[in-house]
């Protein structure tokens, strides 16, 4: 223990290694929650039709085993190394030679890298710790909302509920201010919300929205709200005015403004109070 403590970077390397099977397991949650909340709703469904809903085999997050997707082969725990297997594949699966998506190890990757920083910037502590949880989290908000426009309420919830937990002792800081950010977030989008659809009877983003960014404010405080916006707005109407030009994105097709907020809130997290210095010193 004495010497995780005396040594940082011996600290952030254990994190990078245990992050990448924590980033093995996002690759599952990010794949299999949304399939598990339409499962829930066609129940739901049924229900108020007053059907029985169809009895199906098990499907949550450990059961069934992974497998490859195209042929059916269950992935063995050699081939389920992080990042390893898919370089010793080659990309591929070992029966069928199907394609695997970059983005397995890609996520993996980032989860690592993300929880190393946080591991060199705090050391051994309580900030570590509660970093390590919201930084997962995001990571697995960001590429859901990716693929499906959906921010589980299973998510965002407990994050905004960790946040006031871990500033009950002013970990990140103060509880009032934690409220507040939670009150702010949610309310500020909640306010754009509404002004965007009375102005053009259009929906510009979800619910979930509002409940990550409250979330956020919750970890961090109401001070760092301003800064998550902006960075998230400019680097969102970034990427979609480049899709729109670029690649000629339909307009109509919703951009998910989630992989943005989360985005914004890591680099607030690492960064946030440098940045607002920087910005008081330049007014």
């Amino acid at each position: 223990m004495e010497i995780l403590l005396s040594e940082p970077a011996l600290f952030a390397g254990l994190v990078f290694l245990f992050s990448l099977l924590v980033g093995s397991f996002l690759n599952v949650v990010i794949h299999r929650l949304p399939r598990m909340m339409e499962t829930e709703w066609h129940a739901q469904c049924a229900e108020l039709r007053g059907e029985t809903p169809v009895a199906s085999p098990p499907y949550n997050l450990a059961l069934p085993r992974s497998a490859c997707p195209h042929c059916g082969h269950q992935i063995t725990a050699l081939e389920n190394i992080p990042v390893l297997s898919w370089l010793w594949l080659r990309g591929r699966c070992s029966s069928c030679e199907a394609p695997i998506g970059a983005r397995y190890p890609l996520v993996e990757l980032l989860t690592a890298l993300l929880s190393a920083a946080a591991a060199w910037k705090w050391g051994m502590s309580v900030q570590t710790g509660g970093a390590l949880l919201l930084i997962w989290t995001l990571v697995a908000l960001a590429f859901i909302d990716l693929d499906t426009t959906l921010l589980p309420d299973s998510l965002t919830q407990p994050l905004l509920w960790l946040g006031l937990l871990f500033n009950l002792s002013a970990t990140y800081t103060s509880l009032p201010d934690a409220v507040i950010g939670a009150m702010a977030g949610y309310l500020v989008l909640w306010s754009v919300y509404w002004l965007f659809k009375l102005a053009t009877g259009k929906e510009g983003m979800g619910y979930g929205d509002f409940k990550l960014l409250a979330a956020l404010g919750a970890w961090l405080g109401w001070q760092m709200l301003p800064v998550t916006l902006l960075l998230s707005s400019v680097v969102g109407a970034a990427v979609g005015i480049a899709m729109i030009v670029l690649v000629k994105h339909d307009r109509r097709v919703p951009i998910p403004f989630g992989p943005y907020l989360a985005g914004g809130g890591l680099v607030t997290l690492f960064f946030g109070a440098d940045l607002t210095q920087a910005y008081l010193g330049q007014i």
